[in-house]
């Protein structure tokens, strides 16, 4: 008899997979569906919450498998893993001719690492692949996972990819080096079948989360990705007790409040009344939960005293500040976030705002062409359709993924 029970709770995955594929709708390609190496037998992809993990996982199926049984979709927040293990449920998965065990939601499964590891191991035809939250250790931490995991980060909507799918165009990504020697050639061939700045301000708002397609209010649905972001992914990941999340998300706010500037970390911890180190733990936990970005002098890191703190994407600064905002703080935000996916970014020197792997100065304008002086290597100037020699439209940058 639990044999038989066991192929029903089986069959009833099934039938939730079949529906979610038949259901899923993909209408934009993400570039990290042509970057992961989907022949490694134990890949992670991590993000931040509301950036489309979950349909990731359903589209790789659906464009891969269709409904066939040899791919299963499981979210682990099922209950039926209350009682039975990930090891059992991947054993029978695989002793029923599975191939390929999409896993969303790992972290909501104890001893997750232990027991991919022991699937990774014992289970050598069985491929995984999980998501889970930008704030989770992997190999980097994680000695059950060391030597067997590839991991991922699936980020929000590039502009390139909102693009398309708001326009229904299939622009390629660039390259950094692509664009700094191209940009003139890029912006012409672009240009001839889009004006780009005409969309630019829609995602600069409401653009980066994938959720803005759903029928709801945004920045309500945003907030609410906020916190759950912070009383999910911060408290209950790093074991953080419920009574200090007034001050975590107070924190928050002020930081969000204040333009990019050097942090008073002095006066932030007499603010919500705690110690400067505590303040610092949590600004790199906001940090590792994709709500934060921070910027440092070269040669500089954390435990260090940061040079300017952003909201980590444009879309958190309009769901905090609905009213009167900081132009210069929207576009330096945008060119922050567009390059901190592939390259390091360091606080420029004297008129430069950043530094780019350590070597290319950028300064952030608004404005037209002539006129812009400055003694950074590259201007990325917004409001300009395109640029000549080392003046670059803000926009193009939203091409490097």
């Amino acid at each position: 008899m639990q044999k038989e029970k066991k192929n029903i709770e089986l069959d009833a995955f099934f039938r939730t997979h079949k529906y979610l594929v038949e259901h899923t709708d993909a209408p934009v390609r993400r570039l990290l569906m042509d970057e992961i190496d989907w022949n490694q037998r134990l890949i992670g992809i991590k993000g931040s919450r509301g950036v489309g993990k979950t349909n990731f996982l359903l589209t790789y199926a659906k464009q891969n498998f269709g409904t066939d049984k040899s791919c299963l979709y499981v979210n682990l927040n099922n209950f039926y893993f209350t009682e039975i293990s990930l090891i059992d449920f991947a054993d029978k998965f695989r002793q029923q001719g599975g191939k390929v065990l999409l896993l969303d939601q790992i972290f909501k499964y104890p001893e997750w690492s232990k027991e991919l590891r022991y699937c990774y191991d014992h289970f050598p035809n069985l491929k995984i692949v999980f998501t889970g939250s930008s704030i989770m250790r992997l190999k980097e931490e994680n000695p059950d996972l060391q030597g067997c995991v590839t991991s991922y980060i699936l980020r929000g909507f590039s502009f390139r990819e909102f693009l398309n799918l708001m326009a229904k165009t299939s622009f390629p990504a660039y390259s950094l080096d692509d664009i700094l020697k191209n940009h003139e050639k890029i912006c012409n061939e672009i240009l001839k079948v889009i004006k780009p700045q005409s969309f630019f301000q829609d995602y600069l708002h409401h653009g980066f989360y994938p959720f803005f397609l759903e029928k709801r209010n945004y920045s309500e649905n945003l907030l609410k990705t906020i916190n759950i972001t912070l009383e999910i992914d911060i408290l209950l990941l790093k074991q953080i007790e419920l009574s200090y999340l007034p001050k975590i998300r107070k924190l928050l706010y002020m930081l969000a409040n204040n333009e990019p500037d050097t942090p008073n970390v002095s006066q932030l911890s007499a603010d919500i009344q705690t110690s400067r180190a505590t303040v610092m733990n949590y600004m790199k936990y906001l940090k590792e939960a994709r709500l934060l970005n921070i910027l440092y002098r070269k040669g500089d890191s954390s435990p260090k005293k940061p040079e300017k703190v952003y909201l980590q994407n444009t879309n958190l600064i309009y769901a905090f500040w609905p009213v009167q905002i900081a132009d210069q703080s929207i576009k330096e935000t945008f060119f922050y976030n567009s390059l901190i996916y592939k390259h390091t970014i360091n606080a420029g020197e004297k008129n430069a705002h950043f530094l780019i792997d350590e070597e290319k100065s950028f300064s952030i304008q608004t404005g037209t062409l002539d006129k812009k002086k400055s003694k950074a290597d590259f201007i990325a100037i917004d409001g300009i359709d395109k640029g000549e020699d080392n003046k670059i439209p803000l926009w193009l940058f939203g091409f490097l993924y």
